[in-house]
C-alpha cells in the first residue's frame, strides 16, 4: 500500500486555536515536483472524466434518436444510477486517502481503469440500434463509471485540499469546475453530429485512461498537517484576510450534535433540489430545439465550471451564505427565462436564460462543501460532509424524472417552472441559514 505519509524529524506549530501545522519539506523535496503540479494534475483529471455526467446528460437526445424504440425514463435511468454511485464513493474515498487506508495511486488508477471502461461501454453501446441494452449500460456506464468517477472525484479533492491548506475552498472550487466545462467539447460535437456519438466517446475513454492514468502515476499525498513553508501559520491564524477567506466553526460538532441544528438539515434540500436542477437543465437544453442547442448546453456547461471559482471568490469577499442565496437565486431566474424562452420559442432568449442557469448551476456545490466546514468544523468533517453530499442521490432521481418529464410532454415549459420552484425554495433555505452556535442576539 501507497504510503500517503513521509517519515521526518519536523516538530508541529500550533496556533492559537490549537490546530496544527507541519512546516516541513518543500513540495520539491517532497515530489519532485512544484505545488502546481499537484493542482493542475487533479484539474485535468476532474476534465477527463466529466463526460461521464454531463457528457451523458448532453447526448440524451442524440441517445434517444438512434434508440426510437426506448423511452426517455429507460435512457435517463443509467444517468441516475450513475449519479447514486458517484455520489456514494466520492466522499468514503477522500476519508480512506486522509486516513491512509487507501494510497492516492491507487484510487487515480482504478479510477482511470473503471472511467475508461465505462466511456468506452457507451460507444459500443450506441453504435447502433440493438448494440445495447439498459442493462449493459448500467452494469458498463452507470456502477463501473460511477465508483470510478467517484474515486477520481474524491482523490483529486482531496488531494487539492492538503496541498494549499491556506485556501482549501477556492483551489477544489476551481478543480471541480473542471468536471463541467471539460465536457464542452463532447457536447459540442454531438450536437453538431450525432452520429459521431460513438466516436466522440471511444475518443473520451482513450483521455481518461491517459489524462487520469497521467495523474495517478504523478500525484502525491503531503503529510498530514503539511503547511507550505513560505506562510508563517501563526501568523495566517491571526490575520483577519485569512480568517475572512476561511471563517472557523465557533466550535466542533459530531454528527449527531449537526444534525440537531437546523443547519445541516437545510443544507441536505439546498443540495439535493439545486443539483436535480442543474442537471435537468443540461438535459433539457440539448434536446430544446432551439437553433442552435449545442451552442447552448456548451456555454451552460463553461458557465457551470466558471461559476464555481467564481463563487468561491465571492464568497471570500462577501460571505459564503449570501453568495450561496445569490447563486441559487440566479439558478431560479434562469429556470423561469428559460420557459419563457420555451413558450416564445425564442433563441434569443433561451441564450440569455443559459447564462444564469449555468452560473447558478455549479457554484452551489463546493459553496456548500465549505459552509459545512465553515459551520460544524475540521474533526468530522469527512463524515458530516458525506451526509451532505448523499443528497446527489436524491438529485439524481428528481433531475432525471424532471427531464424525462419534460421530454414526455408537448412543451418544456411546465417541467422549467417545476425547476425553478425547486431553485426557489433552494435559495429560501439557503437565506434562512445560520452558524451553529452563533447567539441570537448577535448580528449573523
Amino acid at each position: 500500500m501507497e504510503k500517503t505519509e513521509f517519515a521526518e524529524k519536523t516538530g508541529l506549530v500550533r496556533d492559537w486555536r490549537g490546530r496544527n501545522y507541519l512546516v516541513s519539506r518543500s513540495p520539491h523535496e517532497l515530489t519532485g515536483r512544484s505545488r502546481s503540479w499537484m493542482f493542475w494534475l487533479p484539474w485535468a483529471a476532474m476534465a477527463a472524466v466529466g463526460p461521464l455526467q454531463y457528457g451523458y446528460a448532453a447526448a440524451v437526445p442524440a441517445l434517444m434518436e438512434q434508440h426510437p424504440g426506448r423511452s426517455a425514463a429507460s435512457v435517463l435511468a443509467p444517468l441516475a444510477v450513475w449519479i447514486a454511485c458517484q455520489a456514494a464513493t466520492a466522499l468514503p474515498t477522500a476519508l480512506l486517502l486522509r486516513r491512509g487506508t487507501l494510497g492516492v495511486r491507487v484510487a487515480l488508477g482504478a479510477g482511470a481503469a473503471l472511467s475508461g471502461a465505462a466511456l468506452l461501454t457507451l460507444a459500443v453501446a450506441h453504435r447502433g440500434p440493438g448494440t445495447g441494452g439498459t442493462a449493459v449500460i448500467v452494469a458498463g456506464y452507470a456502477l463501473l463509471g460511477g465508483v470510478g468517477a467517484g474515486l477520481v472525484y474524491g482523490a483529486c479533492t482531496e488531494a487539492v485540499a492538503r496541498w494549499y491548506p491556506e485556501r482549501p475552498a477556492a483551489r477544489v472550487g476551481f478543480t471541480t469546475g473542471a468536471f463541467a466545462y471539460g465536457t464542452a467539447p463532447l457536447a459540442i460535437a454531438v450536437g453538431l453530429d450525432a452520429d459521431l456519438l460513438a466516436s466522440v466517446f471511444t475518443a473520451a475513454a482513450l483521455i481518461a485512461w491517459a489524462v487520469v492514468g497521467a495523474a495517478a502515476a504523478l500525484v502525491r499525498l503531503p503529510p498530514r498537517h503539511w503547511w507550505p513553508g513560505h506562510i508563517d501559520p501563526r501568523a495566517w491564524a491571526c490575520d483577519r484576510l485569512a480568517l475572512r477567506r476561511n471563517p472557523r466553526a465557533l466550535r466542533e460538532f459530531s454528527v449527531r450534535q449537526a444534525l440537531r441544528t437546523g443547519a445541516l438539515p437545510a443544507l441536505v434540500p439546498i443540495l439535493a433540489f439545486a443539483g436535480a436542477v442543474s442537471i435537468f437543465d443540461v438535459i433539457v437544453l440539448a434536446a430544446s430545439g432551439a437553433a442552435p442547442a449545442w451552442a447552448a448546453v456548451a456555454l451552460l456547461l463553461v458557465l457551470n465550471g466558471a461559476g464555481r471559482a467564481c463563487a468561491m471568490l465571492a464568497a471570500e469577499a462577501a460571505g459564503r451564505k449570501h453568495v450561496l442565496t445569490a447563486v441559487l437565486a440566479l439558478l431560479a431566474l434562469g429556470q423561469l427565462l428559460l420557459a419563457a424562452g420555451a413558450t416564445a420559442g425564442s433563441t434569443a432568449v433561451t441564450l440569455l436564460a443559459t447564462v444564469p442557469a449555468g452560473l447558478g448551476g455549479g457554484a452551489f456545490y463546493p459553496l456548500v462543501a465549505s459552509l459545512a466546514r465553515e459551520y460544524f468544523g475540521e474533526e468530522h468533517l469527512p463524515s458530516i460532509h458525506g451526509v451532505v453530499y448523499s443528497a446527489k442521490v436524491l438529485a439524481g432521481l428528481l433531475g432525471t424524472g424532471l427531464a424525462a418529464l419534460a421530454l414526455s410532454l408537448p412543451g418544456q415549459a411546465t417541467a422549467l417552472l417545476l425547476a425553478a420552484a425547486l431553485a426557489g425554495v433552494s435559495a429560501v433555505l439557503a437565506s434562512a441559514l445560520r452558524r451553529p452556535g452563533w447567539p441570537a442576539t448577535l448580528p449573523r
